[in-house]
């Protein structure tokens, strides 16, 4: 297996990028940029720590990230299975990097900053839902921000209906857990009442 080593390996076999693709960097988020974010319920987080990188999956209604500023960000982290990975990296290196994606549109929205953990009682509050706010809320100063070119997306025909997977015909949630435990965890029954249970602890 031949392995680049080298930048000017990399370079050299890739030529140089084009115009556009520099270009379209900034710093800040310009309204072209802040119409994708309003318009995104989806998006990745990813961060690094001491353990290594973590990439996780973020959703809420439309517009969940909220453009405080040109140069600002904030994220609510609502409920999940508290294992925090994203929240423990940040504490201990703030660098982050996120992709907005918006269902039916072939570009993305690429976020690269440095974000903190707020617990501000009035940042809370305003991303209540139903009475019930986030714990904390991700801080993100922008650092970099660009679009995405669709290639991947048309490739993967992502919002396609006809490339849709059913589910059935993947592994469940209580059949990954029976298998990695020797059925102490999960199951039928985990899978029979997780529907109900995620339902009444999304916020």
């Amino acid at each position: 297996m031949t392995t680049l080593k080298t930048i000017e390996e990399l370079e050299t076999l890739y030529g140089a990028p084009s115009k556009a693709s520099l270009v379209k960097e900034t710093t800040v988020v310009v309204p072209q940029y802040r119409a994708f974010i309003e318009a995104s319920p989806f998006c990745t987080l990813a961060t690094s720590g001491p353990e290594g990188l973590d990439c996780s999956p973020r959703g809420d209604v439309p517009g969940f990230v909220r453009v405080h500023d040109q140069e600002t960000l904030l994220m609510p982290d609502r409920k999940g299975n508290n294992r925090v990975d994203s929240l423990k990296n940040i504490i201990q290196d703030p660098r982050v990097g996120l992709c907005f994606l918006v269902p039916g549109s072939t570009n993305c929205l690429r976020v690269n900053g440095e974000a903190h953990l707020s617990t501000d009682p009035d940042l809370k509050a305003m991303f209540a839902v139903d009475g019930k706010e986030p714990r904390s809320v991700i801080v993100i100063k922008t650092r970099a921000v660009y679009f995405q070119c669709g290639r991947a997306i048309i490739r993967s025909h992502l919002w396609d209906k006809e490339a849709q997977v059913d589910p059935s015909t993947l592994p469940s949630a209580g059949e990954i857990l029976a298998s990695l435990t020797d059925n102490q965890v999960g199951g039928a029954e985990y899978d029979a009442e997780w529907g109900d249970r995620a339902s009444k602890t999304l916020w």
